[in-house]
């Protein structure tokens, strides 16, 4: 690391204060402090010291996107082997599944830094570390197939409208890899549908559906009825769900590399337990109010499978816990969580053309997280002012 760190601070000299570059520092910047810690420290006033910096969340919340983020690679390769009825072997999987999706990682990054990086040296301030995660959340919430062309102009669209355009890291209203993923929905429209088949190759299949679980439920045929019911010839089994062996974007299948993300997340304190579960018990109630009803296939899909598919339990986990859109006050977060579930599996149920509901569910709150945060606080002082008058 020594020579990395002498080498870096020669590359650097241009860069600094006087020198030829200096105007283009944050450029260099960036990189040294996603290297090494940075050497600028807090040497008076009344400041929290605290080893836990900006970085080092986006780090952690990296961390725990990796379990998915794997399992989403080997099952590109699981999906397309599986449905040509050959070999689907660990290396091959993750082989074609890395050609894919790495592709893919890299556009986000190399767009998406590129603008921030710009937006730092025309604003002249230091490149923030809150697009390590948006980079990452991007390529995980698309299908495989998405154009690489698309990708970037959806990033371009998140990090201009959903970031930037608010004032930047911490300011902006609204989960910016969320952003990509809306754009994406209604300016893209039949590579965001899920109904193609889910191999790299399509034209080597034939007659065979790839549809996701909701889109088979929406479509409310007899592979519909064979989910709800658990019939022998479903498409696919609780367990499938629950492991992810099933079609869907790149990291939202597995729900058991999700929940091991959630227990990084929860037990580094990154993420809020508080929004995890309200979501949860949100969309369970939800599932429940709609079996009781029972008027087409989607409401009859039991509520707990309802919390296996789709992007429900990653949007909880990595999407609705975003600290700077979400609710900041504790009883806030359980209001917030739980409203996210309620509205993510009404939309499902009631939006024929979009059977999700957890893309707008989450940017839905976004909109009415202040307002949540604000009567939470203003209630808390009522009680206050209250127990003043009968001291």
């Amino acid at each position: 690391m020594d020579f990395l760190r002498k080498k870096l601070d020669e590359i650097r000299k241009p860069f600094n204060k006087g020198g030829k570059f200096e105007k283009f520092a944050p450029a260099i910047n960036s990189i040294d402090t996603l290297l090494f810690v940075p050497k600028h420290n807090t040497i008076k006033g009344a400041h929290i010291r605290d080893g836990v910096d900006l970085k080092r969340v986006m780090v952690t919340v990296i961390f725990a996107l990796l379990p998915a983020m794997f399992f989403g690679m080997y099952n590109i390769g699981y999906q397309h082997y599986s449905q040509l009825g050959e070999s689907t072997d660990l290396l091959n999987c993750m082989l074609l599944g890395a050609t894919k999706f790495l592709p893919m990682l890299l556009v986000s990054y190399g767009v998406g830094l590129t603008i921030e990086i710009a937006f730092a040296i025309y604003n002249k301030h230091e490149v923030n570390e809150g697009y390590l995660v948006s980079g990452m959340l991007i390529p995980l919430i698309m299908p495989v197939d998405f154009p690489l062309w698309m990708l970037a102009v959806s990033v371009v669209f998140a990090v201009f409208i959903g970031k930037e355009a608010f004032g930047g890291t911490g300011m902006n209203i609204f989960n910016p890899a969320l952003i990509a993923r809306a754009f994406a929905f209604f300016s893209y429209a039949p590579k965001m549908s899920g109904d193609k088949v889910w191999v790299v190759d399509a034209s080597a299949i034939d007659a065979v559906s790839g549809e996701t679980i909701l889109g088979q439920l929406a479509a409310d045929g007899e592979p519909a009825r064979a989910l709800v019911t658990g019939a022998s010839n479903a498409s696919w089994s609780v367990m499938d769900m629950f492991l992810g062996f099933i079609p869907g974007s790149i990291g939202e299948t597995s729900v058991l590399a999700i929940i091991l993300g959630a227990l990084i997340l929860i037990a580094t304190g990154v993420g809020s337990w508080k929004i995890m579960t309200g979501t949860v018990l949100g969309g369970a109630a939800m599932g429940l109010i709609f079996n009781a009803l029972g008027l087409n296939e989607l409401m009859n899909f039991p509520w707990w499978q309802h919390l296996l598919v789709g992007g429900f339990l990653f949007g909880a986990v990595f999407m609705a816990t975003d600290p700077v859109s979400g609710s900041q006050t504790e009883k806030g977060k359980w209001i917030y969580g739980i409203l996210i579930g309620f509205f993510a599996i009404m939309i499902r149920v009631f939006n024929g053309a979009y059977p999700e509901g957890m893309m707008m569910a989450i940017l839905l709150m976004n909109v009415f997280a202040p307002t949540i945060d604000h009567y939470v606080i203003a209630g808390n002082i009522k009680k206050r002012k209250n127990r003043l008058k009968t001291a």
